[in-house]
């Protein structure tokens, strides 16, 4: 039987390349955006969806279950990348980042989990990032917000494995997205102290974006932890180097790995 999978934030990126690449092996794939009749070009169906508003949620998983009379996979891919030294940041983009970013994917998931514990089976993967397993200088709510899911994941998961419901994250790191165009970057502050540092890594954490990975990479490996019947709880995706990061963190002195963190980033 083909899957039906659900995909917030399909339009474009990642999102999108996972949408077209589990659509060519078979799978009934929905993809969700804001606005989708402005999409002209998508090779799967999209409906309308904004992670910010529940009624929205509600009724495009209703819409779906309509449809195919089920959920199997939810990707929880929809989010917000956001930019700049935290004194910097207003508190108002600090919550929208949290919004976007966790509380997002938890509507998604609410609007999911009852169709899922009904069919005593499913599979939930929250997009997270490599990013979401340190702090990092001028992404401090991006990160955060992300690592809040992480742990999500893990509390969530050991209440519905009774019901048959898998939840995994994959951390992706680079990848060659648009995501850098849709980031909110806090402007360059004329009086900020941070002023030149910031500026600095906007620089450099684009030109990591732009030489990321291609994001069928993502794909491909999104494909095959549907197919597998034990997944594991959590997957990094991403160069090797971002990938070693995350095993640096755990096994080096804190401020050792700070520093490092430091130089990479230039501070």
């Amino acid at each position: 039987m083909k899957k039906v999978v659900f995909i917030t934030g399909a339009s474009s990126g990642i999102g999108r390349a996972i949408g077209e690449y589990l659509n060519e092996k078979g799978c009934i794939v929905y993809g969700t955006s804001r606005n989708p009749d402005r999409i002209k070009d998508s090779k799967f169906p999209l409906v309308a969806l904004d992670v910010l508003k529940s009624e929205t949620v509600f009724s495009a998983v209703q819409e779906v279950v309509d449809k195919e009379g089920r959920v199997d996979v939810l990707i929880n891919n929809a989010g917000k990348g956001i930019m700049g030294a935290m004194e910097d940041i207003s508190i108002e983009e600090v919550e929208n980042g949290f919004d976007t970013n966790f509380l997002g994917p938890i509507r998604v998931m609410k609007a999911v989990l009852p169709h899922m514990r009904k069919q005593n089976k499913g599979l939930i993967i929250n997009i997270t990032s490599i990013a979401g397993y340190s702090g990092l200088p001028f992404r401090s709510v991006y990160s955060s917000s992300k690592g809040a899911l992480e742990l999500l994941t893990e509390s969530v998961s050991m209440e519905v494995k009774k019901f048959g419901i898998n939840i995994v994250s994959v951390a992706p790191g680079s990848f060659a997205t648009n995501i850098a165009s849709g980031r909110y970057y806090t402007p360059v502050l004329e009086n900020s102290p941070y002023k030149e540092i910031y500026q600095e890594n906007l620089k450099v954490t684009d030109e990591y974006v732009d030489k990321g990975l291609n994001p069928l990479v993502m794909a491909k490996a999104i494909h095959k932890i549907i197919l597998t019947n034990k997944p594991k709880l959590h997957y990094k995706v991403g160069a090797f180097m971002e990938r070693f990061s995350v095993f640096l963190k755990r096994v080096l002195p804190d401020r050792v790995y700070e520093k490092l963190i430091m130089n990479h980033y230039k501070l």
